[in-house]
Parts: structure tokens; C-alpha cells; sequence
């Protein structure tokens, strides 16, 4: 799994589980990034959580050892391309998932997320980026 990998909340969620085979999948990848808007969401998950400060010193650690990306007037711009090919195939999707969607296209990242119980690579991403 060499590449540019780009990690949706749910996968970096599976990483705090010890989830060997995604571990060792990311081990080998040239490099991985972490979302800001998925520090956000970590974040919220971590104060809801029952073990609020264990959680938060987690997400601390994190931030501290990755490389974090933000948004800025590019991502909008791709978020807005992104959300309405979304909208003209009746697919919709979370605010946060397309604009992690929207980073992972501006810097031509492989976004990585986990849905129905199995690892995904660029699902909704590709077919965006590749349609109208």
C-alpha cells in the first residue's frame, strides 16, 4: 500500500484500536496525512466520550506526531466542484466527508476511510474527480 494517503476519521479511529492489518497497510505507505476537520470530529468524539481526558490525550498525540492538513480557498473551491457532483448524482454525503474529500483532491492524496466493515481507498473521491 505505497503512496500518498490522506485518513478519514474512521480510519484514524480503527488506528486507536490497534487494528493490526491497517497499521501495518499505513507502515508501508510513503506518507499519510490527517485531515484537520478529522481532528475536529476526534476532538467532539473525545469530549463525549466516557474517558474524556485519555481521549484528548490521544488526539494530542496525534496532532503532535502528524502531518496535519487545512483547509483553505483551494479546498473550498474543489469542496463546492466536489459537493455538487455529489448533489447532481443524488448521492449525498456529510459536510466533513466532503471536505476531506475536497483536501484529499487538492493535494492528490489516496483518501483512505473504512465503511461496512472493510477498508476503502477513494471510493466517492475517484468518481468525483473522474465524472462531468
Amino acid at each position: 500500500m505505497s503512496g500518498r494517503y490522506l485518513l478519514d476519521t474512521n480510519i484514524i479511529i480503527v488506528l486507536f484500536a490497534d487494528e493490526a492489518v491497517i497499521k501495518n497497510n499505513l507502515a508501508q505507505a510513503n506518507e499519510v496525512f490527517i485531515p484537520s476537520i478529522a481532528i475536529g470530529e476526534l476532538y467532539y468524539g473525545a469530549r463525549k466520550s466516557g474517558r474524556t481526558q485519555a481521549n484528548l490525550a490521544r488526539v494530542d498525540e496525534l496532532v503532535a506526531n502528524s502531518a496535519v492538513l487545512v483547509c483553505d480557498a483551494e479546498t473550498a473551491h474543489r469542496y463546492g466542484d466536489v459537493k455538487n457532483k455529489l448533489r447532481l448524482q443524488g448521492r449525498p454525503l456529510p459536510e466533513n466527508d466532503i471536505w476531506i474529500a475536497a483536501l484529499a483532491l487538492q493535494h492528490n492524496l489516496i483518501l483512505v476511510n473504512k465503511q461496512n466493515g472493510r477498508e476503502l481507498c477513494c471510493t466517492y473521491l475517484c468518481e468525483c474527480s473522474l465524472s462531468g
